[in-house]
């Protein structure tokens, strides 16, 4: 089960003294989660942070590893309580970071990788500027549609509004501080790795 508590609002202040907030994002399909997976696993100093959803698991979703899987009602009431650091909506789900466990982990010196959509990312860094943010594009809008139909997990109806919102999505890349294309995924992971590294977390 996921354990939010409260905080005080003093806490986000030093949230970034002692570690360091890095966030992934990127369209629909374009791999966010596979790179973060090779990134985690190769780097055990990294840590991940579990992200709550109101959708429903997809095969060989584990709740609690790959997200905290929870109601629309215990979503909403979590957000009315403060106690998600980013949430949005995103193909008709609400998806959100939980407060407490990113800001433990900072606070004890520890970097956190966040896996997130584009809406998140915005609050996270109007928050906390100081966070490192990369953006993953994919090598062509023609390959990113073809990576989400052979998904085959959506609806001809759901894979429209995806590429609608990607193209929105990949306008905005300029946004963040770095931008990997995920073309072949041993260097976009090393591109990765090499931001990470002039930031001084490697």
């Amino acid at each position: 089960m996921m354990q939010v508590l409260s905080t005080n609002s003093g806490a986000t202040a030093k949230l970034l003294s002692p570690g360091k907030l890095i966030v992934l994002t990127g369209p629909s399909g374009v791999g966010k989660g596979t790179l973060m997976r090779l990134l985690l696993s190769r780097h055990p100093e990294l840590n991940y942070s579990i992200s709550a959803t109101t959708r429903l698991p997809r095969p060989g979703e584990v709740d609690g590893k790959d997200y905290f899987f929870i109601d629309r009602t215990k979503f909403q009431r979590l957000i009315e309580e403060g106690e998600f650091l980013e949430w949005a909506e995103f193909a008709s789900n609400l998806y959100g970071t939980p407060r407490k466990p990113v800001i433990d982990l900072l606070e004890s010196g520890s970097s956190v990788l966040l896996e997130i959509e584009l809406e998140g990312a915005r609050q996270i860094r109007a928050k906390f500027p100081d966070i490192l943010s990369i953006f993953i594009l994919p090598p062509t809008f023609n390959e990113l549609e073809k990576r989400i139909r052979g998904r085959k997990k959506d609806s001809e109806a759901a894979i429209s509004r995806r590429l609608k919102r990607a193209k929105e999505e990949i306008d905005s890349a300029c946004e963040f501080h770095i931008q990997v294309v995920n073309d072949d995924l041993e260097t976009a992971v090393c591109d990765i790795e090499m931001a990470i590294s002039d930031g001084g977390l490697f």
